[in-house]
């Protein structure tokens, strides 16, 4: 039985974020301002990357879908470190 298609903003509003104290992504700013492609920018479905006035790039774990795009995607060596959430919290979709 399949299930009728939802939005993504549908879809979004089934999301329960459980928020560790231990990020599981960190992001080496230093490291970003030397990068020219900045494709985790573009690549992040949830839009928790933004670039800076001063080359650097903003990132909030909190709301993180934890696909590992931006890590995949990122060649800029040692920016992101991306490692599975503690068990009990990241991303938990309900049933809608």
């Amino acid at each position: 039985m399949s299930r009728p298609a939802m939005s993504f903003e549908d879809r979004m509003s089934t999301v329960d974020f459980r928020v560790s104290d231990r990020a599981h992504i960190t992001v080496d700013t230093e490291v970003c301002r030397t990068c020219v492609s900045r494709l985790c920018v573009p690549v992040c479905p949830a839009a928790l990357f933004v670039p800076t006035s001063d080359g650097s790039v903003l990132f909030n774990y909190e709301q993180c879908f934890e696909c590992g795009a931006c890590h995949q995607v990122c060649d800029a060596e040692g920016a992101i470190t991306w490692t599975y959430p503690e068990g009990g919290h990241g991303v938990a979709f309900r049933q809608g």
